[in-house]
C-alpha cells in the first residue's frame, strides 16, 4: 500500500442518529499519511472492530450490499451500537471518487468500538491501491491445510468466540501465513479440529467435483463470502451447479479443481495442496478471472 496516494474519509459519527443530520456533514477528508486515531482506541489497544474490503475494478465499487450486510452482521456479533449503512456507504463511494482513477482499487472500511467508556465508534474508509495478485491469479498457489483447533460447530456451541464475524483480529490470520512460508507454500486452508474444510485466513474455498462447484456452509463459523456469491452466479449461468455443503478434508486432493476467492484477489487456483500437485482448468480459470472482475454491484 502507498499511503501516500491513498484517500482518508473519517467517518462521524457511524452509528445512527435521530436528528437528522446531513451525510456530508458526517464524512471528512483527511491525510492518510498523519495520525487519526487515538492511543486509547480499544481497535488499538484490544483490536476490538470490525472491517470489510471492498474490490474496485475501473471504478465500479464491487458488492457494495453484500459487504455492509455482512459489516451490519459483524457489528450486531460484538454488541456494536447500530451502525448506519448509509452514511458508510458514502464514505466508500466518496474514498472512490477522491482517488486517482485506477484499475484496481481497494477500500478498507473500518470501524471499532472507540475509546474505552465513551462507546461511541470509531470508523474510516481508506481507498488505496492494493498488493498485485496478478502473479497467484497467472500461476497459482501453493496451499497447505491447518488445524484451526476447533470443531465445525464451534460457532453453534460457543458463539462468544465470534467466529464468523469479520473482527480486526488477525494476528492468528498472519501467524498462519508465515507458518505456511515455512512449509514452502504461500496460503493456507483452514481444516476443523474433526476433520472439515473451512477457509482461508482471508479468503473462502471452493473446489469443483465434476460439473459441481461446492463451498463449505458458513454454519461452521465461517465467513460469507461476498465474491464466493458472484462466482456462484457466473458458473451457473455457465451451466455448472453450485452447492453449499459441508466439506471433508480428505474430499479436497481429489477434487477437479480448488481455488481460493476474495475481493482483493477475486480469484486463485490452488496448483499445489500439502505438496501434492492439484489439476488445474486454465482457460476455465481465465474465463472465471474475467466475468469476476467485470462485474459490477
Amino acid at each position: 500500500m502507498v499511503v501516500s496516494d491513498a484517500v482518508l474519509v473519517i467517518i462521524d459519527p457511524a452509528t445512527k442518529r435521530p436528528d437528522g443530520t446531513p451525510v456530508g456533514d458526517r464524512l471528512r477528508l483527511a491525510d492518510p499519511t498523519q495520525p487519526q486515531v487515538k492511543v486509547t482506541d480499544l481497535g488499538v489497544t484490544r483490536g476490538d472492530g470490525i472491517f470489510e474490503t471492498f474490490g474496485v475494478f475501473d471504478g465500479e465499487i464491487q458488492a457494495m450490499q453484500p459487504h455492509l450486510t455482512r459489516l451490519a452482521r459483524s457489528a450486531r456479533m460484538l454488541d456494536l451500537p447500530e451502525l448506519d449503512l448509509d452514511v458508510i456507504e458514502q464514505a466508500v463511494r466518496l474514498s472512490v471518487r477522491e482517488h486517482e482513477p485506477v484499475p484496481q482499487l481497494s477500500v478498507k472500511l473500518v470501524v471499532t468500538r472507540g475509546i474505552e467508556g465513551i462507546e461511541e465508534p470509531t470508523a474510516w474508509a481508506l481507498a488505496f491501491v492494493g498488493e498485485d495478485y496478478s502473479g497467484r491469479q497467472r500461476n497459482g498457489l501453493k496451499v497447505v491445510t491447518l488445524d484451526r483447533g476447533y470443531r465445525h460447530d464451534v460457532a453453534q456451541t460457543s458463539p462468544w468466540l465470534l467466529q464468523g464475524a469479520k473482527t480486526l483480529s488477525y494476528a492468528l490470520n498472519k501467524a498462519v501465513i508465515r507458518e505456511a512460508k515455512r512449509r514452502g507454500a504461500e496460503e493456507v486452508i483452514f481444516i476443523s479440529s474433526d476433520g472439515y474444510v473451512l477457509e482461508g485466513p482471508n479468503s473462502t474455498v471452493i473446489m469443483r467435483v465434476d460439473q459441481t462447484f461446492v463451498t463449505p456452509r458458513t454454519d461452521q463459523g465461517i465467513l460469507e463470502g461476498t465474491t464466493q456469491h458472484a462466482l456462484f452466479e457466473i458458473v451457473e449461468s455457465l451451466g455448472y451447479r453450485a452447492e453449499y455443503r459441508y466439506v471433508m478434508k480428505d474430499e479436497l486432493p481429489s477434487a477437479d479443481g480448488v481455488w481460493l476467492v476474495s475481493s482483493g484477489q477475486q480469484l486463485s487456483p490452488v496448483v499445489e495442496l500439502d505438496g501434492r500437485p492439484m489439476p488445474r482448468d486454465v482457460e476455465l480459470d481465465q474465463a472465471l478471472l474475467k466475468r469476476l472482475v467485470s462485474r459490477t454491484s
